[in-house]
C-alpha cells in the first residue's frame, strides 16, 4: 500500500464522535477520528514499513501519524530521528502514545528518553518519563538499573510538584510503574507515592484536578497485578 491509498482508509474509518474526542484532549486538524483498533485491518496490509510510517507521520494528520507509529520500524531509526518526529508531536497524545512507545521498542530507547527528560520541555520531558513506562512494563527487570530508577524516583519526588504539567503526568505514571511493573523498587515506589501525595494537575482551567499515585498503586495491589508486564508495547 502506498500513502494515497492509507490515507483513504483512514479516512474511510474516520468517525465524528471520535473525532471530537481526539479534539477534546488537544489533537487539531488534519484529522479523521480513527480508532486505534479499526487500524488493525490496514495493518495487516502494510506490515511493517518504515518508509511509508515516515510518510504518514509527516502528513501532519493525527490519525495517520498515530498509524505511522504502527508500522514504524524502531530499530530503523536514530536519534535524530526520534528528535524530529519529536518536533512533529504538537501534543501529547502524539508524544506519549506515539513517539514514546515507539521508542519503547528501540535498542536506544533509555538513552533518547534520558536527553528528553533532561531537556526542560514539557512534551519532550512527558515523552521521555512515558518511555520508562512502557519500557518497565514490557521488559524484564534485569535489563534496568535498580540504582539509575531509584535515582529517578529521588527526582520525581523533588521536582513533581514545579514540573510542567504533562511531564507531571508522565512522572506520576513513572511512579505508578515502577511500584506495579519493577519488582525491586516496589517499596521505594510506594513510599515515594505517599511522599508526594496528590498533585493538582489542571490549574488553568476551570476545574483543577489531582493525581494520586498511590491510590492507583493500591487499586493495583488490591487486583494482584504486581509483576504485571505486557508482551507488546504497541498494538
Amino acid at each position: 500500500m502506498n500513502l494515497e491509498l492509507v490515507m483513504q482508509e483512514l479516512e474511510a474509518l474516520g468517525k465524528e464522535r471520535t473525532k471530537q474526542i481526539y479534539l477534546s484532549n488537544g489533537a487539531h486538524e488534519p484529522l479523521f477520528g480513527v480508532a486505534t483498533g479499526a487500524m488493525k485491518p490496514i495493518f495487516k496490509k502494510t506490515k511493517i514499513n518504515q518508509p511509508l510510517a515516515e510518510q504518514l507521520y509527516a502528513t501532519g494528520n493525527y490519525d495517520a501519524m498515530y498509524f505511522a507509529g504502527i508500522i514504524a520500524d524502531p530499530n530503523a531509526m536514530s536519534e535524530a530521528d526520534y528528535d524530529r518526529w519529536m518536533d512533529g508531536a504538537y501534543f501529547y497524545m502524539v508524544s506519549d502514545f506515539v513517539v514514546a512507545v515507539t521508542l519503547a521498542e528501540a535498542d536506544i530507547a533509555q538513552q533518547v528518553a534520558d536527553k528528553w527528560i533532561a531537556s526542560g520541555e514539557e512534551l519532550r520531558m512527558s515523552a521521555g518519563w512515558s518511555c520508562y513506562c512502557w519500557l518497565l512494563g514490557s521488559r524484564k527487570d534485569h535489563e534496568f538499573s535498580e540504582r539509575k530508577l531509584a535515582g529517578m524516583l529521588k527526582t520525581v519526588e523533588n521536582t513533581i510538584q514545579d514540573a510542567p504539567e504533562r511531564a507531571q503526568y508522565a512522572m506520576n505514571n513513572f511512579v505508578y510503574t515502577v511500584a506495579v511493573s519493577y519488582l525491586p523498587l516496589h517499596d521505594q515506589a510506594c513510599e515515594t507515592a505517599r511522599s508526594i501525595g496528590p498533585v493538582e494537575v489542571n490549574t488553568g482551567k476551570p476545574r483543577s484536578k489531582f493525581i494520586n499515585a498511590c491510590d492507583n498503586i493500591q487499586k493495583a495491589v488490591d487486583k494482584g497485578r504486581i509483576g504485571f508486564k505486557r508482551k507488546h508495547v504497541r498494538c
